[in-house]
């Protein structure tokens, strides 16, 4: 296991998305949108497990962004189950949290180190 505390935190969402589809299927009968949750939580985690063993700069943030295009659709799903009421506003509220969280955490990690290490290079020209 990583250390990371990106890695860590995706984890320990896609345990608690986990919990809430198992909810959704055995509780309210859901599958449908309950398995779209499964599939975008759980790859959050997933992709950021695949860019700590990346092989370039380029291939980390290319996989972060992955990561975060996942992120953004499990919120797309959560929101959906919220307004369409499979879905309580606390259990909505715990899970949109942390996947806010993660989203902000992921474009953070992207920005920089496309900032650091993936500038483009200036030509200067000598006279």
């Amino acid at each position: 296991m990583s250390e990371s505390i990106i890695y860590q935190k995706a984890y320990a969402f896609a345990l608690e998305i986990i919990k809430a589809y198992k909810h959704l299927n055995l509780e309210k009968k859901e599958f449908i949108l309950s398995k779209q949750l499964l599939r975008a939580g759980t790859s959050v985690g997933a992709n950021v497990n695949e860019a700590i063993s990346c092989e370039s700069k380029r291939d980390f943030v290319h996989k972060l962004a992955i990561a975060l295009k996942e992120a953004r659709e499990t919120s797309y799903w959560l929101n959906l189950l919220k307004d369409s009421e499979y879905i309580h506003l606390e259990q909505f509220t715990l899970l949109n949290d942390s996947c806010n969280s993660l989203i902000k955490i992921l474009s953070s990690i992207i920005i920089t180190t496309k900032e650091r290490y993936l500038k483009p290079v200036t030509k200067t020209h000598n006279s």
